[in-house]
């Protein structure tokens, strides 16, 4: 019998991650393989070009295009600070004479006699490329950048926004069902961080950004907070490029949701130890989970995620990503082999889950990932 297909989410004590962390550009690699590195650790840079400016000479001079050359008093490749004379006429009378002055510092990059424009391109920006996570160089791709493996604590999120950081791991709250609110952060938050529980809202995050919280993780908010903290409606895309100020990572989904138990208690574990975060978030094909990175150290372990599984099993622990069911967590007690008609009249594979207030429900294998780990 074929395994019906379940996407996994991962939670997990023991695992070993692998991260690929490449140029947009060739460049250099600072590091070698087998080198130990830090998250902040710079292992590749690159200088990518300097944004262009165009200036119109023989406008400005009242010259034909091809006359343009004649008139300039720097040539390609030329260096050039803001205000520098880049072009001048030579009229008979001193006073009618009009000078052409660079709009910024840089280089002369392009002269166009069929246009009659100067190219000016600004210096060059260096781009360091950081590990983002502690751990071993396990691979170096030249001119490009590096693969990093850590053994490590891994949990992922439903959805996130915001890009990398990293910080020491510090729990709000008590409790998976407790809320967190703007007076549960204190000043000793900043640059730390911060897991909650069931919910946060809009004055909590403005709490968290005004204090400098690098990152919050959480079990819900309400898109309406999400909407205010990005200014705009997230359409469907790749998160994690918003330049708001802090990393937020939504554990079970969006409204008011208590935090599974064994990903608040895997975080409660953890508390004080350094943590690698990153929101981005791809729900389309080639999924990208929001993540939590708390590194092991430098003994090497069997990765968990490696092993492979034969499909979904009797005693694995599901969340419901479908109404009415959605958020909740519970464990598969049955795998019924026969196909069942839903309420679309469709038939499909269904698994029995068992709740923990006792309660059973039969579910589409289709709308419920496993909480791997």
């Amino acid at each position: 019998m074929g395994h019906a297909y379940t996407p996994g989410l991962t939670v997990t004590e023991r695992t070993t991650v692998r991260k690929r962390r490449l140029l947009p550009i060739p460049g250099t690699v600072m590091v070698a393989q087998g080198d130990r590195v830090k998250a902040d650790t710079v292992v590749a840079q690159t200088e990518l070009p300097g944004k262009v400016h165009s200036v119109n000479v023989a406008n400005l001079l009242g010259i034909a295009p091809d006359e343009v050359r004649d008139y300039l008093i720097m040539k390609e490749g030329d260096p050039v600070q803001k205000d520098d004379v880049i072009a001048e006429n030579k009229p008979f009378i001193k006073f009618l004479k009009t000078e052409v002055r660079s709009p910024v510092q840089g280089t002369i990059d392009t002269v166009s006699t069929v246009t009659g424009q100067v190219l000016l391109r600004e210096p060059p920006h260096r781009l360091q490329l950081l590990a983002y996570i502690d751990g071993t160089v396990a691979e170096v791709h030249s001119r490009q950048g590096v693969t990093i493996e850590a053994d490590c604590t891994l949990v992922q999120g439903i959805f996130g926004v915001g890009g990398e950081t990293w910080g020491e791991l510090q729990m709000g709250v008590t409790s998976p069902e407790e809320a967190l609110t703007p007076d549960k952060l204190t000043s000793g938050m900043k640059g730390k961080i911060v897991a909650g529980g069931s919910f946060l809202g809009a004055d909590t995050l403005a709490r968290a950004r005004e204090i400098g919280v690098a990152a919050l993780v959480i079990g819900g908010i309400h898109d309406k907070d999400l909407r205010a903290l990005l200014g705009y409606d997230l359409g469907v895309a790749i998160t994690g490029a918003e330049k708001i100020g802090i990393t937020l990572i939504l554990t079970e989904g969006f409204g008011t949701i208590p935090m599974a138990a064994k990903t608040f208690a895997l975080l409660s574990r953890h508390q004080g130890q350094k943590a690698s975060v990153s929101g981005a978030t791809q729900i389309r094909a080639g999924v990208i989970r929001p993540e939590i990175i708390i590194p092991a150290g430098v003994t090497s372990v069997q990765s968990q995620a490696a092993v492979e599984r034969g499909g979904i099993q009797v005693g694995d622990y599901v969340r419901v990503i479908r109404d009415p069911l959605f958020g909740r967590i519970g464990q598969v007690s049955a795998l019924p082999p026969d196909l069942r008609q839903i309420e679309t009249e469709s038939h499909v594979r269904v698994l029995e889950v068992g709740f923990p207030d006792k309660t059973r429900a039969i579910i589409p294998r289709a709308n419920v990932e496993i909480l791997e780990g």
